[in-house]
């Protein structure tokens, strides 16, 4: 009996749910309105031809894909997960115009990472996005593959954050995944580019990730006070917290 419920299983992920969660994803945010904060930088990058990697908080993508997916905010290359689940994810983010490399922190992850690098070497006109946290966290914690990626491509590390009081929070999720209503007001933010040298120490990598962590901290921080979203459990500065510069 399971073994005759794996192919309607693998037939309702692969073709029937994803083009019914693109269709209704996609309706939900044309419900959205977006209130963009220096997103003119990325503007002119992307005029300027300067690759970029988007860094956020894997609990804000829901608020910040059908954004991005946008014509004028360029054009993206995302990871998902190898899961069955990120199997339907992943049909729905090409359904959105993204270009989408399989893998997580748990497994092809590496992989991945090698293919994005591959793709936005060849073509210069490509953009990456990673969330910082990865797809297992800890919530809030960056981790060292956007800097990787942004090394590897020559390109800039830009921390955007997303925020809405209008949302839903699955809050049984590690990162408390947020997703705006219909109508919703989301704000999205971009903060200054951060450079990446093409060669660091130890010292100077760790110094890096903490800079691009606690400026994200202070991204979202600073746009949730202002939207009036409130979480009972906040996002948290970690132990290892240094002053950005």
């Amino acid at each position: 009996m399971t073994r005759q419920r794996k192919p309607v299983r693998r037939f309702l992920l692969h073709k029937v749910l994803p083009p019914i969660g693109w269709r209704m994803y996609r309706s939900l945010g044309r419900s959205w309105t977006y209130d963009s904060r220096n997103i003119e930088v990325l503007h002119r990058l992307i005029a300027a031809g300067q690759p970029v990697v988007g860094a956020f908080l894997h609990s804000r993508t829901f608020a910040m894909l059908h954004y991005f997916s946008l014509p004028e905010q360029g054009r993206w290359i995302l990871m998902c997960s190898q899961s069955r689940d990120g199997e339907a994810m992943t049909r729905i983010e090409e359904g959105l115009g993204f270009r989408v490399a399989r893998g997580s922190s748990g497994k092809g992850g590496a992989r991945a990472l090698v293919e994005m690098i591959k793709a936005q070497r060849e073509d210069r006109g490509l953009n990456s996005c990673l969330a910082v946290d990865g797809s297992r966290g800890p919530r809030g914690i960056a981790q060292l593959g956007t800097i990787t990626l942004a090394q590897k491509t020559g390109s800039l590390l830009l921390p955007v954050a997303a925020s809405t009081r209008d949302c839903w929070r699955w809050n049984r999720s590690w990162d408390r995944t947020i997703i705006p209503k219909p109508g919703a007001t989301v704000a999205v933010q971009a903060a200054e580019p951060i450079e990446v040298p093409a060669k660091m120490n130890e010292v100077e990598l760790e110094s890096l990730r903490q800079r691009l962590e606690d400026t994200l901290f202070e991204l979202h921080s600073g746009l949730d006070r202002q939207t009036g979203y409130q979480d009972e459990e906040p996002l948290r500065r970690s132990a290892a917290t240094t002053p950005v510069s």
